[in-house]
């Protein structure tokens, strides 16, 4: 199955006008570079990375200059040596001037390498995680880029992590088929929700069965004691609640900041500061203790995730599915947690992530990380109606897609009436 042709489009919500996804330092509107593989085959591959409004346009151009590198391709020439083939996209000597493996020809990487991943699901008639969970260990390795890394994670030792779970994976599987994955909400916490929005929503997910709560947090410490004692006082003492201050603080003001907001108990403070910052977070780390250090979303390759894990700033992993490299570098990164025994709690919420990222942490549990104590998955209650297989949520646990593929192809009306700037929700 020969690849066709790759398209991008620029889609758009206007999130902004209900302050849904407000935080300390975002207030746009969710929105993706959504990249479609066309074939002379009878599937069609989708793919998105999520982006937040303005800026949407640069990433679509992106996607176009990876055009030449894969349209012509067949599947199988692909995966049979996706580590190759992952290289040759991120090394190419003229696009990887404007990296190497970072910021938007890197986010958008994502959403083509996704795309290859949801093609390859679709032949084989499984879900992406299902896909994942039935390759041999070999295989598994022989999809991951190990470049830069191998200080940390040898493919040797990669093996070895894949090899002794391999045995009980068929009963985890199961389990995920029956039960699902723990989620934890993060739509009562928005910063831009006025309090008795909070509170309602805070009642709501309790009555749906959330046990782990999240809230974001800014530089008004006031402010923050506020919103942090009302969602306390709604979810009660025997219920966790997490903190998001999304970069907004610098290394002394969060070891200040998570000390005046110890008294609320939090479960985990997240990106405290710079996601570039790897020994930053690992003083907050020593300082906060032993309140835990989360941080991912905005980590932007492989090696900062090393880093962080060698320097032990990191409490919890929180792997996004398309910051990085598309499903081979997440391995990386789950392999790398696994290593130095660091609980995954991928991060969702924008447009489509929710989607994407249970088929990692089903995934991370049956072959790599077989446990779910303190493991969770980010979900947010937005955008899912737009997707031809959304997520679903029961009791608040993730049930597994069944459906082949990565869950992220959109319906065609929505994409449509969503197209920026031409769609009717955009015109005039």
């Amino acid at each position: 199955m020969k690849i066709t042709a790759l398209r991008a489009r620029d889609v758009r919500f206007p999130t902004s006008r209900e302050m849904d996804g407000s935080d300390a330092l975002n207030l746009g509107d969710y929105s993706a570079v959504y990249v479609t593989l066309e074939t002379d085959g009878p599937h069609t591959g989708y793919g998105l990375t999520f982006t937040n409004g303005h800026g949407t346009e640069i990433g679509i151009a992106a996607a176009r200059a990876f055009e030449r590198l894969v349209v012509g391709r067949e599947l199988e020439e692909i995966t049979a040596d996706f580590r190759g083939f992952y290289h040759r996209l991120t090394q190419d000597p003229q696009l990887r001037w404007i990296g190497p493996e970072k910021g938007i020809v890197h986010m958008t990487l994502g959403a083509v390498l996704n795309a290859i991943w949801d093609l390859w699901a679709r032949r084989e008639g499984k879900p992406v995680w299902k896909l994942l969970a039935d390759l041999t260990p070999q295989q598994t390795v022989d999809c991951v880029p190990f470049m830069w890394i191998t200080d940390a994670l040898t493919p040797d030792e990669a093996l070895a992590i894949l090899e002794r779970h391999a045995p009980t994976r068929a009963g985890r599987e199961v389990e995920m088929r029956r039960d699902g994955f723990p989620a934890y909400t993060t739509s009562t916490g928005w910063l831009g929700y006025p309090d008795e929005k909070v509170r309602r929503l805070c009642r709501e997910a309790m009555a749906q069965g959330f046990t782990h709560f999240k809230m974001k947090v800014s530089a008004d410490r006031e402010g923050n004691l506020r919103r942090a004692a009302l969602m306390r006082s709604e979810i009660g003492p025997g219920r966790r609640l997490s903190m998001d201050a999304n970069q907004c603080w610098d290394v002394g003001e969060a070891i200040e900041q998570v000390k005046a907001l110890a008294r609320f108990d939090p479960w985990w403070i997240e990106e405290p500061t710079s996601p570039d910052d790897v020994l930053g977070h690992a003083a907050i780390a020593r300082a906060i203790a032993p309140i835990k250090v989360a941080t991912g979303e905005m980590c932007q390759n492989r090696v900062i995730f090393k880093q962080l894990l060698q320097a032990g700033a990191l409490g919890y992993c929180q792997v996004d599915a398309c910051r990085v490299g598309g499903v081979n570098e997440v391995l990386a990164i789950l392999l790398l947690a696994a290593k130095f025994g660091v609980p995954v709690c991928p991060h969702a919420g924008g447009v489509g992530l929710c989607e994407y990222v249970q088929h990692l942490a089903i995934y991370d549990y049956i072959a790599l990380n077989p446990s779910i104590e303190n493991r969770y998955c980010e979900y947010v209650d937005h955008l899912h109606e737009h997707f031809v297989h959304p997520v679903r949520v029961v009791n608040a646990r993730y049930q597994a897609p069944l459906e082949p593929g990565y869950s992220i192809e959109m319906k065609a009306a929505s994409l449509d009436a969503h197209e920026y700037p031409g769609g009717s929700v955009w015109r005039g």
